[in-house]
């Protein structure tokens, strides 16, 4: 039950229901058919980034669907919400990396994206027993972590929307994790 494969996707959605904002979020990013079930943060060790086309084309409607997501919705007039996604891939292929969520309100997608972005890489950087200074800012870290040489990549998914008068504003961003033939399922 290791994920093989993995795609990014994020959508916004907006309705006089909160629910049905949600499901307009879902529809935005392409994955509205699916029961997702929500997982914690741990990208596999070895797992590959493919595209959503090509993750969507291996999952079928109503399939149970494992994701990392983050969420954030309101329906104050001109809020800013967002939702981020985090990754950090270390080097060595064998070992694991993280995925973090974010879903904030009052930040940018840049400033959420970045804080995503910057927890799933401290998280990856202490199980790699890489030395950084937590007090210095994003940029200063990001370049620790790279000069290590155990951090290969790290990236974020961000979705950032203002709500409007009389809606609910829903924001997602989901890692979704698959297998060589799409959902992932016990073999026990």
């Amino acid at each position: 039950m290791v994920p093989k494969k993995i795609f990014f996707t994020k959508g916004v959605g907006r309705h006089k229901e909160r629910l049905a904002s949600f499901e307009a979020a879902l529809r935005d990013a392409g994955i509205e058919k699916y029961n997702l079930v929500y997982v914690s943060s741990i990208y596999p060790a070895g797992c590959k980034t493919i595209t959503k086309e090509e993750g969507l084309k291996m999952i079928s409607p109503g399939e149970i669907v494992y994701c990392v997501m983050a969420r954030q919705e309101t329906n104050e007039h001109n809020r800013l919400v967002a939702s981020s996604i985090g990754v950090a891939i270390p080097v060595e292929g064998t070992q694991y990396g993280y995925l973090s969520e974010h879903h904030p309100h009052g930040e940018t997608e840049k400033v959420a994206g970045d804080y995503a972005e910057d927890l799933a890489a401290s998280m990856l950087a202490t199980t790699l027993g890489v030395e950084f200074d937590s007090n210095t800012a994003w940029d200063e870290r990001e370049q620790q972590y790279k000069m290590s040489g155990k951090i290969l990549k790290t990236k974020n998914v961000t979705q950032s929307a203002e709500g409007k008068e009389g809606m609910w504003t829903t924001v997602i961003s989901a890692a979704v994790l698959l297998d060589d033939n799409g959902s992932i399922h016990s073999n026990q």
